[in-house]
């Protein structure tokens, strides 16, 4: 079941947090990186970040969940994150189907990740995305940045 959090809560925040560090550790591992901003966050800076989040929940558990900004007719996507003890259930899928399906007024879905995280990389290529080019953050970390256009799907 997919249901919008409430990241104001400090209960919902906790929540994200709890789901977010495993999974942007397993993403630390995959791009041998582990300055990333997402693992420094605290229910503090989660409740302030200013984005809209979805949960994905699997008997009352939060398992997945996609934070988002729009503007101007763009989704930006700023986490897609699953906890990896649900990994390759499909779960970032219905996330990304659930945000396409129901948010009105948009033409374009922008989205970074990790260039050496193939399985996020994969994962984007696969739904539609195609891959709009590469940025160095560091000597080693490079995020490879995607777009998709969806058209206006609701008038």
């Amino acid at each position: 079941m997919i249901l919008r959090i409430v990241i104001s809560n400090p209960v919902s925040a906790k929540e994200v947090l709890a789901l977010q560090i495993p999974s942007y550790t397993v993403e630390a591992k995959l791009i041998d990186c582990y300055d990333i901003p997402a693992l420094k966050d605290s229910v503090e800076t989660l409740q302030k970040c200013g984005e809209t989040f979805f949960g994905y929940y699997e008997k009352e558990m939060l398992v997945g969940a996609l934070s988002l900004k729009i503007q101007e007719g763009v989704i930006d996507i700023h986490r897609l994150i699953v906890h990896p003890d649900h990994f390759r259930k499909g779960i970032a899928k219905q996330l990304m189907n659930f945000v396409e399906a129901e948010i009105e007024d948009v033409h374009t879905i922008i989205v970074s990740t990790g260039s050496k995280n193939e399985p996020a990389v994969r994962f984007y290529l696969n739904n539609g995305f195609r891959n709009i080019g590469e940025l160095q953050i560091t000597e080693t970390l490079f995020i490879t940045k995607f777009m998709k256009n969806v058209g206006s799907l609701h008038h």
